[in-house]
């Protein structure tokens, strides 16, 4: 095994010389002696921390890819009036998130030893000082670079205000949605976080097994979804959509648009799950996709035939977020679970997004694209699914209760929509939270960036 190893690198090495002479050869051998080396009692896996280390990049931008499937989404599902309003909205988000993530939100959703709820975080500094090119920062379990770890969480911490900006599109004040997004992503959506990831309480809970979130259908979609709950009522729904009469339909104005967007979700879910296996452990890597993927379809499925059932016809819009539906239900649990868990987490996450996002209209709680139920509802659908689904090993015991599940949505979910509550009511006292009459119904291309997306 040995010498394939050895002749496998220096095949390689041949052709180089061929190419470039014996000399260039022999530094390159050299330096790569040099960096194995480096890694000390870890050198035996500096392969597997290499391709590693090469998978979390590749996801992060898997990650970033969603933002534009949100930014697609959004706009396809509201009037065609707001589409660069949206577009804008999150082009900001993307860009606040990630700066407010390396000023102050990585060292505070990984703050070390604090007291488990609460520790502001500093700047970034050299994330490759204790080990850019060995195992110093995570080991074999965490095994990236610091550099690696923190564009792959970076890429998240958007995600909580693009959520919201869903739900509040077509009314919200641009300044006053800006400043909310700010705050949320780079302040209170990394202290949440620390909670379970950073070692906070969360993490401690039931001696590290009480609760379970894999990648974050709670901490990060149910997060944003009752966030974008808090907003929605503190905001108002759409002039018009609710009358004397009952619920007046307001239309998607590009259905395809919304279903790309749909699909580079789709799509990059693959590096939002996968990559947080974190490392390219083969099992568990390979589990993760297929899980995600069979509970995507399922979700679609489920919401076909409930959207059928209860509106008569086949609905793409509900089919749409059914896929979402699937992919929120299956985060947080996608690496215990079994492919026949996964297909009916899916399933039955695709029948509840379809009722609650009738439920919603039905108490007049106005959310354009469905954000607070895939989100929100879903989130906790997930949270609790990672319990009633686990797969527990011969002769093992079972690691997740409902009533831990219970516990840490509800936390993350309490403490999503009071912080997101009260600072947007402060901002609505303040300074406003939603456009005048005439500035809605122009659209708010116009009315705020005085440039329609469509000419024609």
């Amino acid at each position: 095994m040995r010498m394939l190893k050895k002749l496998m690198f220096l095949s390689p090495l041949l052709l180089t010389a061929t190419a470039f002479g014996q000399e260039e050869v022999d530094e390159t051998k050299a330096g790569y002696d040099e960096l194995i080396a480096g890694q000390g009692d870890y050198a035996y896996a500096f392969d597997f921390f290499t391709t590693s280390m090469l998978w979390t990049v590749i996801a992060a931008g898997l990650v970033f890819i969603m933002h534009l499937g949100f930014a697609t989404l959004e706009a396809g599902l509201c009037q065609k009036k707001n589409t660069v309003n949206i577009l804008f909205k999150n082009c900001f988000i993307i860009a606040i998130g990630i700066v407010t993530y390396a000023l102050v939100g990585f060292n505070t959703h990984y703050p070390g030893d604090f007291n488990g709820w609460f520790k502001l975080g500093s700047m970034i500094g050299d994330l490759n000082a204790d080990g850019g090119d060995t195992f110093g920062y995570g080991g074999v379990a965490l095994c990236m670079t610091g550099y690696g770890d923190f564009i792959f969480q970076a890429m998240f911490a958007a995600t909580a205000a693009t959520i919201v900006s869903g739900a509040v599109a077509e009314r919200v004040k641009l300044p006053t949605f800006m400043i909310f997004a700010t705050i949320l992503v780079g302040f209170w959506y990394p202290v949440v976080g620390s909670w379970h990831w950073g070692g906070g309480w969360l993490g401690d809970l039931n001696g590290g097994n009480g609760f379970k979130d894999f990648a974050g259908s709670a901490v990060v979609h149910a997060f944003g979804g009752f966030a974008a709950l808090a907003c929605v009522l503190v905001l108002g729904p759409r002039r018009g959509k609710y009358t004397s009469e009952g619920i007046k339909p307001i239309l998607p104005h590009n259905l395809p648009l919304a279903a790309i967007g749909v699909f580079l979700l789709f799509f990059g879910w693959f590096g939002f799950n996968g990559g947080s296996v974190l490392s390219a452990a083969p099992g568990p890597l390979g589990l993760v996709f297929t899980t995600t993927t069979l509970a995507a379809c399922t979700g679609a499925l489920g919401a076909m035939a409930t959207s059928w059932v209860t509106l008569k016809k086949p609905d793409l819009s509900m089919t749409l977020n059914g896929f979402l539906a699937g992919l929120v239900g299956i985060t947080a649990n996608a690496d215990i679970v079994s492919a026949t868990g996964a297909l009916i987490i899916g399933l039955i996450a695709g029948v509840i997004v379809v009722l609650s996002v009738l439920m919603f209209d039905k108490i007049k709680i106005d959310d354009p694209v469905g954000a607070i139920s895939v989100h929100g509802v879903c989130g906790i659908w997930g949270i609790l699914a990672a319990a009633i689904f686990e797969v527990v090993p011969e002769g093992g015991e079972k690691q997740f209760g409902i009533v831990g599940q219970l516990t840490g949505v509800a936390a993350v979910g309490a403490a999503a929509f009071i912080f997101s509550f009260v600072v947007f009511f402060i901002l609505k006292l303040v300074m406003g939270v939603r456009v005048d009459a005439q500035e809605e119904e122009e659209g708010l291309d116009v009315a705020e960036h005085g440039s329609p997306a469509y000419t024609d």
